[in-house]
């Protein structure tokens, strides 16, 4: 053992092994990409137009969703839709916002939590597996919308039954993006969807 780590060598034995100028490098640019940029632009405030259109716009698709649901007895509302309305009311013309990233997210999300949940149970890891993999088939099928990821976890937490996937998943998807297609083209700067598929 004595011989096995000459004296004045040792920054030559373990640490070469680890490669260790490699690791502080990696270690500092990690510490840079925390503390983020210096010059960050903070996220520009809307014209007061904008807020409007998006503040009355989010009523109206929320109230009319949940009006819906009172007068068909049927849930068609859920939590992850007020973030849903933050996307198709506050950003249309986010990629995120489009219908088929609505509408699609939501639906992918409900299938998929609902399958582990049936399969696995609502424990602890199976709830980390409903959200990654909802977002994993949802990269997949080109539906990111990030309100599905509570969908995921709406599923799990609440032990749904398969009718989840229709009603609210579906049915108040399709609901909100109807009310938001309606609403978004009154305003004159506002054009929505970008796309449809």
């Amino acid at each position: 053992m004595k011989g096995y780590l000459p004296k004045g060598r040792i920054h030559y034995t373990y640490l070469s092994r680890l490669n260790y100028k490699n690791v502080q490098l990696k270690c500092k640019n990690y510490w840079f990409k925390i503390r983020g940029t210096k010059r960050s632009v903070p996220l520009d405030k809307p014209h007061h137009r904008h807020i409007f259109w998006s503040w009355f716009g989010s009523f109206l698709g929320i109230s009319a969703t949940a009006y819906l649901s009172v007068k068909m007895n049927s849930p068609l509302l859920m939590a992850p839709f007020g973030a849903t309305s933050v996307l198709i009311f506050g950003v249309p013309d986010s990629p995120l916002a489009q219908p088929r990233n609505v509408i699609g997210g939501n639906f992918v999300a409900a299938l998929v939590s609902l399958t582990i949940l049936h399969l696995f149970g609502s424990e602890p890891w199976a709830m980390g597996m409903a959200v990654a993999t909802a977002i994993g088939m949802m990269q997949l099928t080109g539906t990111l919308h990030p309100p599905s990821g509570a969908v995921a976890l709406v599923v799990m937490m609440t032990k749904a039954p398969w009718q989840f996937l229709l009603t609210p998943a579906l049915e108040g998807s399709i609901i909100l993006v109807l009310c938001a297609v309606v609403f978004n083209n009154l305003a004159h700067e506002r054009t929505y969807p970008k796309y449809w598929l």
